[in-house]
């Protein structure tokens, strides 16, 4: 399992000012002088990525936030940027800090406030606008003044970088109002909740985290339950191979899959399973999908049922070590009844995904079957079947974990950032994976790895994570080797082993 220690800690608002506040009585350093730790990290990220050749806006409130973009602004003078600076004034109460840094800035160039009766032309000549209106200390929706000049930041033909987060945007709720529609996101230290969720891409853009020395014995020190997997900790999990390892070694998968005009989904489940390392695998797949199975996937074993187009009889579990079911089941009232028969009789590690998924849906009384550590694939329409609709990714968040504490499951809630919740409700968010994966096929793929890695005796949370985090670097290989679009499944199946050897 995973060290605490070792891990990405996603924080809250709250404890992110409380890590900060640790680090200034622990390290020791006056806060100002934290401040222009974090404008530094900023302007190194800043520099590398816009040539001096263009005009920079920077947008500061009255708060630290501000203080921030004062000392950016102070720094990237020094590095030869032409650099415009406005304060908004909106009545709110000015930081310590702040007023360090705009006393510091005053003596370098002239800055102009935003009041209420302001030119809405004020940007016009930047070509980027840096937000240092608000930080992580946001806790309402933005008003007054400070919505129309992020309305009117947003609406310049300018490229925007935030600092931080996005002003606007709450780091562990849901957001509502005026919001800057960043390009860029630069977070100090940690990314922010908030930046994984899909309902607030469009304002963080694409985001980056920079180091601003925050305390690491106060971070280890913060409790929390959300993770974000790392290729360090994931390569930690990643079971060695030995000189006399043999197929009996290395797990027997049984995969029920598959019927009839969904065998594409079988074969590519077993092929991926097969990839991923099991010692043996048996596709147990209805009649007319026996040939399709042994032609495609020579190197599996058939079991085959007794139905001709759908998944009907079980077959004997005893000799196999992990079971996926789902991809390309179909909903058959044969196959309604086995799967019951199947979550009932068994305790063998097992994933579910797909049509398995949305049997246990339509017939609930099947969750009170699911044994402790089964995995369940579900993509965000499959999960809200399953544990109910959403109003925003927040409620979703906290019904994947408190979904997988009462049923004391894994559930990986398939995304562009796959969220993987444990029995205990510690969540961990991959960062593997990009677009071209949004393809038929990909769930297939992933359940065949999971599948896989439990057969070869690995617990469930850790062949989620390892499981999730390969099969999004197999897509990122396969994008970067082949084309940005029209991949297919199959290639991400292909590329899994150079995914293995990044980990080795």
């Amino acid at each position: 399992m995973f060290s605490d220690h070792i891990m990405i800690k996603i924080l809250s608002a709250q404890q992110f000012r409380e890590l900060d506040a640790y680090t200034i009585k622990h390290e020791p350093i006056p806060s100002i002088d934290l401040m222009e730790r974090a404008c530094r990290a900023f302007c190194s990220w800043f520099t590398t990525h816009v040539d001096t050749r263009y005009t920079v806006g920077i947008v500061c409130g009255t708060g630290n936030n501000g203080g921030d973009g004062l000392g950016i602004a102070r720094m990237l003078l020094d590095w030869n940027y032409t650099v415009k600076v406005w304060v908004v004034e909106s009545g709110g109460i000015e930081s310590l800090d702040f007023k360090t840094n705009l006393q510091r800035l005053k003596e370098k160039i002239q800055i102009q406030s935003i009041s209420k009766d302001y030119d809405k032309g004020l940007f016009v000549d930047c070509d980027v606008l840096i937000d240092a209106l608000f930080g992580s200390g946001l806790s309402r929706p933005v008003e007054g003044v400070n919505a129309e000049v992020i309305n009117c930041m947003n609406q310049a033909d300018a490229f925007r970088v935030a600092v931080d987060i996005p002003s606007g945007l709450m780091v562990d709720a849901p957001s509502a109002g005026a919001i800057i529609k960043a390009d860029h996101t630069v977070s100090f230290q940690l990314p922010k909740l908030a930046f994984f969720l899909p309902e607030n891409h469009p304002y963080v853009g694409e985001w980056h985290v920079v180091d601003i020395g925050l305390s690491k014995a106060g971070l280890e020190q913060t409790q929390t339950e959300t993770y974000l997997l790392t290729k360090k900790d994931v390569s930690r999990l990643l079971k060695p191979q030995h000189k006399f390892d043999h197929k009996g070694k290395r797990g027997h998968a049984l995969l029920i899959a598959g019927s009839y005009g969904k065998m594409g989904a079988a074969v590519l489940a077993s092929r991926a399973a097969l990839r991923t390392g099991v010692g043996l695998l048996t596709a147990h797949v209805p009649t007319k999908g026996y040939e399709i199975i042994q032609t495609t996937v020579p190197e599996a074993m058939v079991s085959i049922d007794q139905a001709d187009e759908c998944f009907s009889t079980i077959p004997e579990i005893e000799p196999y070590t992990a079971i996926g079911i789902g991809p390309g089941l179909g909903k058959d009232k044969k196959t309604i009844k086995a799967l019951g028969v199947v979550l009932e009789k068994t305790n063998t590690p097992m994933v579910l995904d797909a049509d398995a998924l949305n049997i246990i849906s339509e017939n609930r009384e099947l969750l009170a079957l699911l044994k402790p550590g089964t995995i369940l694939t579900p993509h965000p329409k499959e999960f809200e079947r399953l544990a109910g609709p959403s109003k925003n990714d927040f409620e979703r968040l906290d019904r994947q974990q408190s979904f997988s504490k009462e049923y004391k499951i894994v559930v990986v809630l398939k995304g562009a950032y796959t969220t993987i919740t444990s029995p205990e409700g510690n969540m961990f968010i991959n960062n593997t994976g990009n677009p071209a994966m949004a393809t038929g096929g990909s769930g297939d793929v992933l359940t065949g790895i999971l599948t896989a890695l439990l057969a070869q005796g690995y617990d469930a949370v850790d062949a989620a994570c390892l499981g999730v985090w390969l099969h999004g670097l197999a897509g990122d290989d396969a994008r970067r080797k082949l084309a940005p679009r029209g991949l297919i499944a199959s290639d991400f199946i292909e590329h899994l082993p150079v995914a293995f050897s990044s980990l080795q």
